[in-house]
């Protein structure tokens, strides 16, 4: 139970700074690219709205030397040779054509990797191919203007080293990323015991405190048992003798069942693995509810083929067909039917199924919780307490298997248990 807690916190942290971490590598990196794009943009825009030049005021804008006895950033100078600079760290060319896709000029000079028929070719094949005003081209982002005198300007700015800037960028961030998730997970199951010890100190007093209650009342329950019996030959049965030794069975059940969850409970549960008769075993527990559906006239079918075997335990897979068939018989439908399944493909399936009044909506997963009845009227009349579906998925997990409740239309709810076909002796241990 400790090592599943530890599980479980480590993962749900991990799970945790993982979202974060993605989160916030997804974000940079957008307002990265989205900022690249942006500054694109204005330059193309710049570059247009002066045919494909950079303004004077531009070129001009150098600031004059000056200095200072304080060493600190002045973001006016900084803005100032930002601004200056731009026409000589830009790369980029343009082509301007006529309407007729007739090349008038062209301009390569701030670029050393574009040749004339380099240039000439890439601005046709965007003419030519209905292309936006505004887009990536290769690795360059494009503007086309069109000019009132029916010519058309083509221009290609190169963002080449900002995308592998870009791409450095993503790398750096995941890897960062990456480290400080394997920093996290060392340091979350470092110090994972300690954030689960109220909580397991709690389960492992509760644990103890259901098995001490457990083998507490199998004594007055014998002693109780035991007056019965000498009152009954004494005074004869009657009604009184008869209530208080049914009251005697659920209370056994009960405490049998919580026992039974309590030792499933304990991770060094020792359950001998054996090969046996699987379809024997499942064939002998449907036969004794037979009496049953006969005195509550209600459809009883057994489909069970001969001869699956399975390595586990055989008590343990009787009490699960038990409390499986005995739920179906207590929720069934008046006069309803009791259809109990086992088949062998991929895996081996157990399934019950009975006609039912009332499916109870929404996840069905519910009814495995322990103490939990959707019809508490009902469970009072048929004497549930809500556990037994609880130790039968105990019972089918400590074997490797599952078990899930399902609807089949409004008026049928199965139970079907998935086992491996093949099982391992450590198989009781993996929870």
């Amino acid at each position: 139970m400790v090592n599943k807690l530890r599980k479980k916190f480590v993962i749900t942290a991990i799970l945790s700074l993982l979202l974060i971490l993605v989160t916030m590598i997804g974000i940079i990196n957008a307002i990265n690219m989205h900022q690249v794009v942006s500054d694109a943009d204005n330059l193309l825009a710049t570059l247009s709205s002066n045919n494909g030049y950079f303004p004077a005021k531009i070129l001009n804008n150098a600031p004059k030397s000056r200095f200072s006895d304080q060493i600190a950033f002045d973001w006016d100078v900084i803005n100032s040779n930002h601004s200056a600079e731009t026409p000589f760290q830009a790369r980029y060319f343009w082509v301007k054509m006529d309407s007729y896709a007739n090349t008038i000029k062209i301009n390569t000079v701030h670029i050393a990797s574009v040749s004339h028929d380099i240039a000439e070719e890439y601005a046709k094949d965007l003419y030519f191919s209905n292309s936006r005003k505004l887009g990536f081209y290769h690795s360059y982002r494009y503007l086309i203007k069109d000019a009132e005198d029916g010519t058309k300007l083509l221009l290609f700015l190169d963002l080449s080293t900002a995308i592998v800037n870009a791409k450095h960028l993503m790398i750096q961030s995941v890897a960062i990323g990456v480290l400080a998730l394997i920093a996290m997970f060392i340091l979350v199951f470092l110090f994972s015991g300690q954030a689960v010890a109220p909580a397991v100190e709690s389960l492992e007093k509760q644990k103890r405190f259901i098995t001490d209650a457990g083998h507490e009342l199998k004594t007055p329950l014998a002693v109780i048992s035991a007056n019965i019996d000498v009152l009954e030959l004494e005074q004869g049965k009657n009604e009184w003798t008869t209530s208080i030794r049914n009251q005697l069975k659920r209370m056994n059940s009960l405490v049998k069942n919580m026992l039974t969850l309590s030792r499933m409970d304990e991770e060094r549960m020792h359950v001998v693995f054996t090969e046996f008769d699987l379809s024997e075993t499942l064939k002998d527990a449907a036969v004794s509810f037979e009496p049953i559906a006969e005195s509550q006239e209600k459809k009883y079918k057994i489909d069970i083929p001969d001869g699956i075997r399975i390595l586990g335990n055989k008590s343990s897979m009787n009490q699960l067909a038990c409390l499986l068939i005995d739920n179906a018989f207590k929720y069934s439908s008046t006069n309803g039917s009791i259809h109990v399944l086992l088949s062998v493909d991929k895996h081996i399936v157990f399934e019950v199924s009975n006609t039912c009044d009332t499916i109870p909506y929404g996840n069905l997963d519910r009814l495995f919780d322990r103490f939990y009845r959707a019809d508490y009227s009902r469970s009072r009349e048929t004497g549930g307490y809500g556990i037994g579906l609880s130790v039968a998925r105990a019972i089918a997990t400590s074997h490797g298997g599952t078990i899930e409740a399902l609807r089949d239309g409004d008026k049928i709810i199965r139970f079907v248990v998935t086992l491996p076909k093949q099982q391992t002796k450590n198989t009781q241990k993996s929870k």
